[in-house]
């Protein structure tokens, strides 16, 4: 009997250890593997990513600049396919070829087998139209909606950016982001991606073995709505940016206004540029292709990241500089013989009357002039190093060499040589002014960008002062006033900008930019050539107006335009008449002729007659 006991011990421990065996595996089941589950909710429950519409951006009048359209992603679950799917006329659906769905198919297979995963992208609404009645046919198959941007001007291409699909190093680093959504990868697009963006949302809805839908799962209750993108104020005057491009159409190199006492950017423009809309859609990528391959590089932002050597506009700094300095007075006098001679050496001029006064310095852009004045700067400290220090200390404060701080990606800083660099090239102590005297007309190591020569013009403009450029105004109406009180002095006397801003107003009455000269605005300006190595050099061309109210300052840079009187004198004169006039006055219509047919990429343009540096 014992014996028999001690066998209904251990049956009973059997069946019991079998018994938990079952629990364990009907736990890990429905609890711990979601296997089994995932199998069940995706045969009855489909769960639809809800992608918010991105915000909408306007000018700074309330035009429209950029919108969005409806767009269509098809998803599959493979694991929903069935054996009798009818691939050719799905194929034929799609207007797609078997090869590429069997890849697709495969891909989403390795994606996931139970999750849905994107098999056809950014579908427009005219071609998903033809899709939606035949859709229920496919199992495994369901439409995703999103939207994509749409350009209504065809403006602006390197300051709006755009927006493509997000990479796998950034889904990696930001919780936020799944494989397919969409990120904005340059402009303002970029700059203002969290605020553009808004927040998805997430509908569950209950299928039929049909693949046609039945209603929301649960009432909705777990559903979560898309919240939209904030909108966008920019600062931009669209109709000045349109303007700006077809003056500068056919050539190469930007213009960049500012309003001085906002700092807001007016217009942004880089030349040659790009249909924005080309990169849109399931076209992107090849777009996109193209466009890097294209010789005159139309994706590369100028205004912010090309430098330049600032030429002879940079002449007004080093008066201004002379003047704090005290080496230089409005009454000093030099001599000009067409150049300055050192050691066996010219630095060449071109021919006018001598001897020259500050003012007539400017008017004329006279290189000997201002060789003395740099020179004298460097040489009123007991070296040449500790000279330079303070001259490249002034220049800083005019925002040069280093990044404005604008609200837009990918500005690059520019650059002025400390004395290290001139220590490793020519010695320790082994360097004076005259080693370096070609920064006294604005030449050799420098090299500035578009923006920020606008920004010292808006520096002059304001008789000392900047702010910080920027390109947004306001956010879903509130404006952003925090942008207005960033501040950068120079710490030069006011007194001295009034020297240098009278002139630049002779510049344009009467000096070699007078084809920016207006009818009833005063026009403050100063020509520059700067020196190409590679061709023929570069017209460039800043200035503001009025005088004493400055509405608008500019830089304008046309490569390979020769002199600063040629090109970028009269375009700007063209820029300031429409913004403060909203015209162009009859006896200017030849000028506008001339820049809007002017085509320097094909080298075709006339050589004209104008006085030059």
């Amino acid at each position: 009997m014992k014996h028999l006991e001690s066998r209904r011990y251990i049956i009973g421990g059997i069946f019991l250890i079998i018994g938990l065996i079952f629990l364990i595996r009907l736990f890990y089941v429905q609890v711990i593997d979601d296997h089994y589950k995932l199998d069940a909710d995706n045969n009855v429950l489909r769960r639809i990513i809800k992608y918010p519409a991105r915000g909408l951006l306007y000018d700074r009048n309330g035009s429209l600049l950029v919108f969005n359209e409806a767009a269509y992603d098809l998803m599959i679950t493979p694991k929903q396919l069935t054996e009798d799917f009818d691939t050719l006329k799905f194929c034929q659906l799609l207007d797609i070829g078997v090869e590429d769905f069997i890849a697709k198919v495969e891909k989403a297979k390795k994606y996931s087998y139970y999750k849905a995963s994107i098999f056809e992208k950014e579908i427009s609404a005219r071609s998903y139209s033809k899709i939606q009645e035949q859709l229920f046919n496919f199992p495994g198959f369901f439409v995703q909606t999103r939207t994509l941007r749409s350009y209504p001007q065809n403006t602006a291409s390197h300051l709006l950016g755009y927006v493509g699909e997000v990479n796998a190093k950034k889904v990696e680093e930001d919780p936020y982001y799944k494989s397919g959504d969409h990120i904005g990868i340059s402009g303002i697009e970029k700059s203002y991606e969290e605020v553009l963006r808004g927040q998805r949302g997430v509908e569950r809805v209950l299928v039929d073995v049909f693949n046609r839908e039945k209603g929301k799962f649960m009432d909705g209750a777990y559903d979560s709505s898309a919240i939209s993108g904030s909108n966008l104020q920019l600062t931009i005057d669209a109709a000045l940016q349109q303007y700006g491009e077809l003056l500068m159409q056919n050539k190469k190199g930007s213009i960049v206004a500012i309003e001085p006492n906002t700092g807001e950017i007016l217009a942004l423009v880089s030349m040659p540029a790009y249909n924005p809309n080309l990169l849109v859609g399931r076209e992107r990528s090849t777009n996109y292709q193209k466009l890097t391959k294209d010789t005159l590089n139309p994706l590369f932002n100028r205004a912010l990241m090309a430098k330049y050597p600032p030429g002879s506009i940079f002449k007004s700094i080093n008066a201004l500089i002379g003047m704090e300095e005290e080496v230089l007075t409005p009454n000093t006098y030099y001599s000009c013989n067409q150049g300055y001679y050192f050691a066996g050496r010219k630095m060449g001029c071109h021919a006018h009357r001598s001897p020259v006064n500050l003012a007539y310095s400017i008017e004329t852009s006279c290189n000997a002039y201002y060789c003395n004045v740099f020179r004298n700067i460097i040489e009123n400290y007991p070296t040449a190093e500790e000279g330079y220090l303070v001259w490249s200390e002034y220049v800083s404060r005019f925002g040069l060499g280093q990044k404005t701080g604008i609200d837009l990606p990918n500005e690059l800083q520019g650059f002025v040589p400390g004395t290290d660099y001139y220590d490793r090239y020519y010695g320790e102590g082994r360097w004076k002014a005259l080693t370096i005297l070609s920064l006294a007309i604005g030449q050799g190591e420098l090299g500035f960008t578009p923006i920020q020569m606008a920004n010292m013009t808006a520096t002059i403009a304001n008789r000392g002062y900047s702010i910080q450029p920027h390109i947004v105004k306001a956010i879903n109406n509130e404006l952003i006033d925090s942008l207005r009180e960033i501040k950068r002095e120079t710490g030069i006397s006011k007194k001295h900008f009034d020297e240098v801003v009278n002139a630049m107003a002779k510049v344009v009455k009467q000096g070699t930019g007078t084809l920016a000269k207006l009818d009833s605005i005063e026009v403050c300006g100063k020509t520059g050539t700067v020196q190409n190595p590679h061709g023929d050099d570069h017209s460039t061309f800043i200035a503001f107006a009025p005088k004493d109210n400055p509405q608008i300052a500019l830089s304008v840079y046309v490569e390979n335009g020769v002199w600063g009187s040629r090109w970028a004198a009269p375009i700007a004169g063209l820029l300031i008449e429409k913004y403060l006039t909203d015209t162009i006055a009859d006896r200017r219509k030849w000028i506008e002729e001339r820049m809007l047919n002017g085509n320097l990429i094909a080298n075709s343009a006339d050589s004209g007659n104008e006085t030059h540096e």
